[in-house]
């Protein structure tokens, strides 16, 4: 007897209408902060689930904020839905936060994005609709994403993920970009995670230091992904492009040490957002605003393997 995964979820989970025929699109409210869409293949057997963790900032489902739109999350999981895997993404709870103007940045706690992905991973091994779940957890999801699957899923993967802590990651960051200012953010960042507030930072390091989000670096910052990718005892992929700006081949080798069984790759002209990039910096930074360039074919081939081996 064929098994109608969609179905299942349907009964289960109470999955709203369609958003988009073609994938088996459907929006789901996981939580009062967690509203995401579903794609599932048609299967006769369980599948695969990929829950897909976005980055750092207000991102949403399809891997979007406001003045950047590229839908490298969205690409993504549909590439996956073509190779028989079924995927969640979600927006974070800050977009939702912003469209209902409920949001205070001094309440904001990293650990709230970590509690959110446990919940979405709760979520779906209630119904026992799939074969294994896979967390991808993409820039700063990566480490939210570690630290929600211990214990709870069936593989990890990490893409474009710090092996740092923030603080020393931001001041490896201003060493090269603004090296007058590294000096100062250790200070300031030291004095953070020791006082719990800094007043010592220069105007230039205000984005970074303003009072209101001070509690949510501190609390970012007390998490070591070293330390937390080898708590995991399941298959792990480590994945970076060599075109990528935001986050260094360095990060990742950080966490091939810390994972030393783990399957490590860089894609050749992957940037932080699945995009080939042939040129130069300016291609590059152009990318983050293309909604219709696709993810390069190499990183679902090796996600894909990865899943199905």
């Amino acid at each position: 007897m064929k098994l109608n995964l969609l179905f299942v979820l349907f009964i289960c989970f109470g999955i709203t209408s369609a958003q988009n025929k073609k994938y088996n699109a459907k929006d789901i409210t996981v939580s009062p902060f967690i509203d995401g869409t579903i794609i599932i293949p048609e299967n006769s057997e369980k599948i695969p689930l990929v829950i897909i963790i976005g980055d750092s900032g207000p991102t949403d489902r399809n891997g979007n904020q406001q003045m950047m739109e590229n839908n490298s999350l969205r690409y993504l999981s549909e590439e996956l839905f073509e190779n028989g895997i079924a995927s969640f993404r979600y927006d974070k709870r800050i977009v939702k936060q912003m469209k209902s103007k409920n949001i205070n940045e001094k309440d904001i706690r990293f650990d709230d994005f970590i509690k959110d992905a446990i919940t979405v991973i709760e979520f779906f091994k209630k119904g026992n609709a799939f074969s294994e779940i896979i967390i991808i957890g993409h820039g700063q999801g990566s480490l939210v994403g570690m630290i929600a699957a211990q214990d709870r899923v069936d593989r990890f993967i990490s893409i474009g993920g710090a092996g740092q802590e923030i603080d020393k990651v931001i001041v490896d960051q201003l060493e090269q970009q603004a090296p007058g200012l590294r000096a100062n953010a250790i200070e300031a960042f030291t004095e953070l995670r020791e006082n719990g507030s800094t007043q010592n930072y220069s105007p230039g390091l205000a984005s970074i230091f303003r009072p209101a989000i001070q509690p949510f670096i501190r609390s970012w910052m007390q998490y070591n992904p070293k330390a937390e990718l080898a708590k995991l005892d399941i298959p792990v992929l480590i994945i970076n492009g060599n075109k990528d700006l935001q986050v260094q081949i360095s990060e990742a080798e950080l966490l091939r040490k810390a994972k030393p069984g783990a399957q490590f790759e860089i894609i050749e002209d992957m940037n932080h957002i699945f995009k080939e990039i042939k040129g130069n910096d300016t291609e590059n930074s152009k990318s983050y605003n293309e909604y219709k360039t696709p993810v390069i074919p190499r990183l679902v081939e090796i996600i894909s393997t990865f899943i199905n081996q």
